[in-house]
């Protein structure tokens, strides 16, 4: 199965993500990696390495990521496992993580979740 790093500046905020998550996709393989290891803001090479660590299989791991220095630690945790198959995904922390987790627990490949969040980025919560 997929699994999932949630990647923010607050600790909190990315637990809280896990938490919703496995609420709404329960048996998804998803890891918190949020704050730095004080637990004040920012993010942490080694709380990103340790929870694609934590959540990974031959399927790959997809991180969502909330702004800002999370998507520039995760591009250097990315460098540093090239022989892993590891992807980021560009779309909303909270919708995305949701909507991923589901297509990934009903056995859906790394290619098909990405897809699966390209069209959560787009996604209208408010019609017009």
């Amino acid at each position: 199965m997929v699994g999932f790093v949630i990647v923010s500046h607050s600790q909190k905020l990315a637990e809280s993500v896990v938490e919703l998550t496995g609420a709404m996709a329960p048996g998804a393989k998803i890891a918190a990696a949020g704050g730095l290891e004080d637990g004040s803001f920012g993010t942490s090479f080694d709380r990103i390495s340790n929870a694609v660590n934590e959540v990974y299989s031959d399927d790959g791991v997809i991180v969502l990521m909330d702004m800002g220095s999370a998507v520039m630690t995760t591009e250097m945790v990315l460098e540093s496992m090239p022989e892993r198959k590891i992807k980021m995904a560009d779309c909303p922390l909270v919708e995305g993580a949701i909507i991923g987790t589901i297509s990934a627990i009903s056995g859906r490949s790394l290619e098909a979740v990405l897809k699966d969040l390209s069209e959560v980025k787009n996604m209208v919560k408010i019609p017009n």
